[in-house]
């Protein structure tokens, strides 16, 4: 990640607009925070669930919209990426256009009081962002619990939440989502192993909201 100063977002931001510009000199997406894997996991669960192609879809904090596009070319049709930085939404316009995919709507939203017409997703999902607001040095619980909240209103009632944390354990995580969520599955992910100990650097789960 890039350093969290007092203010993260501009931090995030400053790491976006170096990546905007790396597109725009060379045509290059920049980092996927989480790689590849991490994508392909998502889309494996929607594919064997057989999450209808038409299902709306949020990817909260989308950075380059990298997913979004992979997405789209796995045949999603209704698919929307937010961020609270301008700079990533610049860039993953210009990653859309160059891609040719136009089934995803990019908005700058900060996803802790998001706008009215956030809300009826069938899917959210999220991979570092509940990280990132879980490092914020000003009132990181009263964060965690705004994302929770914006969580129950933006995705409708059983839709499901794909989350992806190198932050948070399993227990940890299920503690945090207990009001309003309950965990459908684990998704493996990859294991390490340190002074004999296994453990897991990422976590993802599978919420479904009561």
């Amino acid at each position: 990640y890039p350093l969290l100063s007092s203010s993260p977002n501009s931090s995030w931001d400053a790491a976006y607009e170096r990546e905007l510009q790396t597109f725009q000199d060379i045509g290059d997406t920049g980092e996927i925070w989480f790689g590849e894997e991490s994508m392909v996991r998502i889309i494996r669960w929607l594919e064997k669930h057989k999450v209808p192609l038409d299902s709306s879809v949020l990817d909260i904090g989308t950075g380059n919209g990298v997913l979004l596009v992979e997405l789209a070319k796995s045949g999603y049709m209704n698919l929307t990426g937010i961020d609270y930085s301008p700079s990533a939404i610049q860039l993953s316009e210009k990653i859309r256009e160059k891609e040719g995919v136009s089934n995803i709507k990019l908005k700058v939203e900060d996803f802790l009081a998001p706008s009215a017409e956030l809300s009826g997703f069938d899917i959210c999902i999220d991979k570092g962002t509940f990280d990132a607001i879980s490092l914020d040095p000003s009132d990181a619980v009263g964060k965690r619990e705004l994302y929770v909240g914006s969580l129950g209103r933006v995705l409708k009632p059983g839709g499901f939440f794909l989350i992806t944390s190198c932050n948070w354990t399993k227990e940890e995580l299920l503690n945090e989502f207990r009001e309003g969520f309950e965990i459908l599955e684990e998704l493996p992910t990859p294991k390490f192993c340190f002074g004999g100990r296994i453990g897991n650097s990422v976590t993802a789960l599978v919420f479904q909201r009561k």
